[in-house]
């Protein structure tokens, strides 16, 4: 590689770690200095400022001095440091859509970022560790999970961050209890219940219902649920009533008592891997929560079509 390539190539790694130091600041804000800046990437001063003057060059950024005080930022164009940092496109990885509920999240978080100018995609994947083991690899930018599932990642020590949070009933209306209609209204020692090791939500609840009765486990995907109690292969599973509600399903149900236990199972997140500073800087800039649950409601009330 000759010297001007090798100079270039110190340019162009010097303006990428720019835009992304500049993503998480706003209108007003002090930058750091050259110097500062240097020795924090640990590039030449005169690489700093040759980055420095290619964003503002290309409309990034826009800085005004202020003597001794330091300099600021003027104006910001948050898209187009996005596209400096190198990244074209993000894609995100949510749950199966079977409900209007998931539908309605998915449109609006495909509609507020599309219409903000950052191209997204997603994609749909059964099972939050199958989702975080993909988050991990880097084939996703960001994952839409309960809180439930986020907040147990967190205390096992996952890299992940919570980059928005969007209140309760954004994820699922409610968890229920799906029961064959032999049930008999109380649950006993090897009772057949149906638990799925890929999901943590389903996991942890059914652990959290049935920890003080003798159940008999039975491992199935969450997809095989409404069948095994159809033919009288499970007795019970967790279940999400939304499902039940969109199928207009006629089966036997009962209710879980939430408040007494203390589960935050009805609240959709997006997490991120704790490495990525660009999704969460980005998402504050972008991604309005009370927009994305405007387009969730209206999918539920069937006033508009699902669109992701």
């Amino acid at each position: 590689m000759d010297v001007h390539n090798k100079l270039m190539q110190k340019l162009g790694i010097a303006i990428t770690s720019l835009a992304v130091e500049f993503l998480p600041l706003n209108v007003g804000d002090r930058i750091k200095t050259v110097a500062e800046l240097s020795e924090s990437y640990d590039t030449a001063r005169g690489t700093i400022q040759s980055a420095l003057k290619f964003l503002k060059e290309h409309g990034a950024i826009t800085l005004e001095s202020r003597g001794h005080l330091g300099t600021f930022i003027q104006n910001i164009d948050y898209i187009r440091l996005l596209e400096l940092t190198g990244i074209k496109s993000l894609v995100g990885v949510m749950p199966l859509p079977y409900s209007k509920r998931y539908e309605g999240l998915a449109t609006g978080i495909y509609k507020c970022l599309n219409d903000n100018g950052v191209n997204t995609n997603l994609a749909f994947m059964r099972g939050s560790n199958h989702r975080l083991k993909a988050l991990e690899d880097g084939r996703y930018d960001f994952a839409v999970t309960s809180r439930l599932t986020a907040d147990y990642y967190l205390e096992n020590n996952k890299q992940i961050q919570i980059v928005k949070s969007f209140g309760d009933f954004s994820y699922v209306n409610e968890h229920i209890i799906v029961v064959s209609k032999e049930f008999k209204g109380e649950f006993q020692k090897g009772t057949r219940v149906g638990i799925d090791n890929s999901s943590i939500d389903q996991f942890m609840l059914t652990k959290i219902y049935f920890d003080e009765i003798e159940v008999e486990y039975i491992p199935l995907s969450y997809s095989q649920f409404m069948t095994a109690i159809k033919e009288n292969k499970i007795d019970a599973a967790i279940w999400n009533l939304d499902d039940i509600e969109d199928r207009k399903d006629d089966i036997k149900f009962i209710p879980i008592n939430r408040e007494s236990k203390n589960i935050k199972d009805t609240e959709a997140v997006i997490i991120a891997n704790r490495r990525n500073s660009i999704v969460p800087a980005l998402f504050s800039r972008v991604l309005n929560v009370e927009d994305v649950k405007e387009y969730q409601k209206s999918v539920i009330d069937k006033q508009i079509m699902p669109q992701y």
